[in-house]
């Protein structure tokens, strides 16, 4: 098959096939996403928090800045469809490994995962990776600050060091073999408001990720797609909840569905960011 024509049935069919094993999907809740990951090795000085506006300046002061990451969950019409697979048919799938990325991708290989790839792109970029800390263990009546007193050899760390020199297709297999993460992650799906759907139930609702790079660009990270979305630059002093990174990021999904008369688009918001304790 010729490559532009495998590039179009993959752009057709990005759902993780029926066969591969399911996670019952996240509730998009700080507490819940917090907790999974702070069970995983994210210092507790970090966490998630709601974004309750995009709009409104009062609402937004709430968040804590800089925000290291956004959390978008949002239903996935075929408005989004129809955008996704012209987007993805002209892209070519991503190969990157190594410590020179620009940023770190995974591929999503298990079914209702899509909100633990989007912690997981969120916590694998950008400056809140200092927050994973690998510190010689000190005795226990030696104080130190709360983003230092995680284990040296915690999940994550350990999973994102495997996980660097390795192409997509190889880091998608090292997470879906990773009883770490999966424990966690069933531990998490536990503690939301609402009755947990069943894993093997079909959602219509998707998250993605946006994260700043050092290079200073907006990337739409999403396990679901061909590989990272570069969106645009921003400035040295911009982050991923400023005007112009919601423009470049989250405001284009709710213009989509408005200008293709869809109306307005059902979504939610978290930020990762300083926690308040």
């Amino acid at each position: 098959m010729a490559d532009s024509t495998q590039s179009q049935v993959d752009a057709e069919r990005p759902d993780v096939p029926a066969t591969r094993k399911a996670f019952v999907p996240l509730e998009n809740n700080p507490e819940v996403m917090s907790s999974l990951l702070h069970h995983l090795g994210l210092a507790t000085s970090v966490a998630f928090h709601d974004v309750y506006s995009i709009e409104d300046p009062d609402l937004l002061a709430f968040v804590p800045r800089p925000t290291y990451a956004l959390l978008l969950v949002f239903p996935v019409s075929e408005t989004y469809e129809k955008f996704r697979r012209s987007e993805d048919a002209e892209n070519p799938e991503y190969e990157g490994s190594g410590s020179g990325e620009e940023v770190m991708w995974f591929k999503q290989t298990i079914r209702n995962a899509c909100g633990l790839m989007g912690l997981l792109h969120g916590v694998s970029n950008g400056p809140v990776t200092k927050f994973i800390g690998e510190l010689p263990v000190l005795p226990v009546e030696i104080r130190v600050p709360a983003e230092q007193s995680q284990a040296p050899d915690s999940d994550l760390s350990r999973f994102l060091k495997e996980a660097t020199p390795l192409k997509p297709v190889a880091r998608a297999d090292l997470l879906y073999e990773s009883h770490a993460f999966e424990s966690a992650h069933q531990s998490a799906a536990s503690k939301g408001d609402t009755n947990a759907p069943l894993a093997e139930e079909k959602v219509d609702l998707h998250f993605v990720c946006f994260v700043k790079s050092s290079n200073d660009n907006l990337w739409e990270l999403d396990g679901r797609r061909k590989g990272p979305l570069n969106r645009g630059k921003l400035s040295a002093e911009e982050d991923v909840l400023s005007e112009k990174a919601l423009s470049l990021g989250v405001r284009s999904f709710l213009k989509r569905e408005e200008e293709a008369g869809g109306g307005e688009l059902r979504f939610s918001l978290i930020a990762l960011a300083q926690s308040f304790d």
